[in-house]
């Protein structure tokens, strides 16, 4: 395939900040009178603020009315923002920088799809803004992957046909995004979790562009 684009999903892509989300749901949790465990926060992966909560109450048998969940919604995101403030580009993960710069000296168009509404916030604290030609977040999209509307909007921003993309996910769900909108997918962390993709890597520390044209 000829390859035009790449997007990056930004949590557990370009740096780890599912630690930052399970300490503000955890500390919500115990507010709420229950515990919420780092097995728990697996079933939150690449899924948005609200529905994040719901299964959060789930697994503490809550029930609340829309109001209080959306109280509730916006004292998680205040705790996680404070902690994502502190943030450094010591933080971005290995290999990013020098992979983003390869795709840059060969022309190739970079996009983030993130559910995150806060990602522009997080690119801010690590420096990468330059990095990226669109970025796609939850204040630019109403459906939730494994729907592809984020990736299709981050291609259309780019200019790019979505056969032309390569979608880089750690989550099952935005794997599924990806190829629901007809994108090759790179899956970052485990063949068991992600096996859907394309090809899967632990990570960008030995990956290359020259890699990447091999799938």
């Amino acid at each position: 395939m000829k390859i035009k684009a790449c997007l990056f999903d930004l949590d557990g892509v370009i740096v780890d900040t599912a630690k930052y989300h399970f300490i503000a749901w955890k500390e919500l949790a115990a507010d709420l009178g229950f515990e919420f465990t780092e097995e728990h926060n697996e079933r939150l992966k690449g899924v948005s603020r609200m529905a994040s909560l719901d299964i959060l109450l789930e697994i503490g048998g809550k029930y609340v009315r829309q109001d209080e969940k959306e109280r509730m919604a916006n004292s998680k995101n205040e705790r996680y923002v404070s902690l994502i403030k502190k943030m450094t580009p010591d933080e971005i993960l290995p290999g990013v920088i020098r992979f983003l710069n390869e795709l840059k000296n060969a022309g190739i168009k970079t996009a983030i799809g993130s559910a995150s509404k806060n990602a522009p916030l997080i690119l801010e604290r690590l420096k990468l803004d330059s990095y990226f030609d669109a970025i796609i977040d939850g204040n630019k999209v109403s459906h939730a992957k494994p729907d592809p509307e984020v990736f299709l909007k981050g291609a259309e921003a780019l200019g790019v046909h979505p056969s032309e993309c390569v979608v880089f996910e750690d989550a099952a769900a935005g794997v599924e995004a990806a190829l629901n909108g007809n994108m090759k997918c790179i899956g970052i962390g485990e063949k068991e979790v992600l096996a859907k993709a394309d090809k899967v890597i632990p990570g960008f520390e030995n990956f290359s562009l020259e890699n990447l044209r091999m799938i």
